[in-house]
């Protein structure tokens, strides 16, 4: 009897979870439009996502592509690739401690660390190195190079 109440207390315990530590409180919600909700254009992501998650107490986040993924971003034409997952935790108009997106410049892959908001331009940071564009070149969501397209919900 004592193993059947703490297992029953146990899931009680796991139900009552606040909302914010679920993968994806709102259900009609899209990573497109957490990321408009927190002042990001849509097209910092491309358009393979898979799923996402978001904690809303640590705001810490995952984005799942359904594979790999390389984009050319505006305006300089550098080369961008995504891994599967891409991590990171959206903060006070940053994405920080970013993980999973890489350039390619100077004939060398970066990895971007983070993106901030700064009036109307994005600052994408790699590593102490930063570079500064207009947010408005991301408002549409990319189609990975090499792959049919498919829609993003937007």
């Amino acid at each position: 009897m004592s193993k059947s109440l703490f297992a029953l207390s146990l899931l009680l315990l796991l139900l009552s979870l606040p909302s914010s530590l679920s993968q994806n409180p709102n259900p009609s919600s899209t990573a497109y439009s957490e990321l408009k909700s927190y002042g990001f254009p849509v097209g910092l992501l491309p358009v393979n996502v898979a799923s996402y998650s978001l904690n809303r107490t640590s705001c810490d986040f995952a984005v799942h592509l359904d594979g790999r993924c390389r984009i050319t971003l505006p305006p300089d034409n550098y080369l961008a690739s995504y891994e599967r997952r891409i991590t990171g935790k959206l903060v006070g108009g940053k994405i920080a401690d970013l993980d999973g997106i890489r350039v390619r410049a100077l004939f060398r892959w970066w990895s971007i660390s983070g993106i901030r908001l700064s009036g109307d331009d994005l600052v994408f940071e790699v590593g102490v190195a930063s570079a500064r564009y207009p947010a408005r070149n991301f408002d549409k969501v990319p189609e990975c190079e090499g792959r049919a397209p498919k829609k993003a919900d937007s």
